[in-house]
């Protein structure tokens, strides 16, 4: 019989859904501030008394921030394809396929996320700005696909591993091909951690700075992260319409994970038992 959590219990969640909300809370509540209320004694304050829609209207009206928007959604949906694509075929082949080297391969995959992207961006520019495709989609998804593909086939391993070879087997007796069991009886088996891992492919894409500030330096191919850093002016800070900013590019993927918590979840638990 299961035992009910007491008041503390509560108490204990409240206090740290306030604490990790907190900074967010903050940005939304500066979002809706006059300028007057931004700075000075009233910028302590967790409310205003005169709410203003002003600096929404600012991010879209004196910032190319659709533009922004645009970009970051077209990099980060064009690499969270193509790296999924690519992490399920390796994946399975990693974790129902029989050959040498396996666990070499894995271990070189992980290794590679190992490497910080400072370290990285010199010759990932130099290749890029070599073969033209600096200022261009194409030049943030490689390198992006270079930062999500390794993590990507390590989380896929873990749910392919999972799935009973026995329906592997079965598959073969009734005559499948390798291609037609992994697309009609293994990846639908592996939807929730397919999903997951694009998921979270997805807001790393969305949230990458350096990258995106070295490879594209032209106002038409930047994306949202470094959009709002350019807010700041030379004498001045804009808090209200970075507040604001802020706001409409993380609502989007809070929402996106409240909808499709339940995946997520089922997703990163699913690799977690061993049958």
């Amino acid at each position: 019989m299961q035992k009910k959590a007491g008041p503390f219990f509560y108490l204990f969640l409240t206090v740290f859904v306030l604490i990790v909300m907190f900074p967010f809370l903050w940005m939304a509540i500066s979002s809706i501030k006059p300028v007057t209320e931004l700075f000075g004694d009233k910028a302590f304050t967790p409310y205003t008394k005169n709410p203003t829609f002003q600096n929404y209207v600012s991010v879209f009206v004196d910032f190319p921030f659709l533009r922004y928007l645009w970009n970051s959604f077209v990099v980060a949906s064009i690499t969270t394809i193509y790296t999924v694509i690519v992490a399920s075929f390796a994946a399975y082949a990693i974790a129902r396929l029989n050959f040498k080297g396996k666990t070499v391969i894995l271990g070189i995959v992980l290794s590679v996320t190992m490497f910080p992207q400072i370290a990285t961006i010199s010759p990932i520019y130099i290749f890029l700005k070599n073969v033209g495709l600096t200022n261009s989609y194409l030049g943030l998804i490689i390198p992006y696909t270079t930062i999500t593909l390794p993590l990507s086939i390590w989380l896929l391993v873990s749910f392919f591993r999972k799935i009973p070879f026995d329906l592997e087997e079965a598959a073969k007796v009734d005559g499948a091909s390798m291609m037609q069991t992994y697309w009609k009886v293994i990846l639908p088996l592996a939807v929730p951690g397919v999903f997951t891992t694009a998921i979270l492919v997805f807001i790393a894409a969305w949230n990458e700075f350096l990258f995106a500030l070295t490879i594209n330096t032209d106002d038409e191919y930047k994306t949202v992260p470094i959009g709002i850093s350019l807010f700041q002016g030379q004498f001045s800070i804009p808090w209200g319409e970075i507040s604001a900013a802020t706001v409409v590019v993380t609502v989007p993927l809070v929402i996106m994970v409240l909808l499709f918590q339940r995946r997520i979840v089922s997703g990163l638990t699913s690799g977690s038992v061993k049958e």
